[in-house]
């Protein structure tokens, strides 16, 4: 069974990898959610296209745009 070193680096099973295209020098993300993590291989061009259909706001500035987001996601 794989362990975390001590210098928390992991081994990924090479079974695991193959399973889903992970190789040697490959980007991932990880990610934390519900007390797992999940790690995903970068895929380039993966998002694009992916807001095109959202209407940008002209009359709305970066700056104002950033506190929105950010006063939404405090409580």
């Amino acid at each position: 069974m794989p362990r975390v070193s001590a210098k928390r680096q992991i081994t990924l099973p090479i079974e695991q990898c193959r399973e889903v295209g992970i190789g040697p020098g490959d980007e991932y993300r990880s990610y934390v959610a519900d007390g797992r993590i999940t790690i995903v291989r970068k895929t380039a061009g993966a998002a694009r296209g992916f807001l095109r259909h959202v209407a940008g706001d002209p009359a709305v500035g970066d700056e104002e745009s950033l506190q929105d987001a950010l006063n939404e996601s405090t409580p």
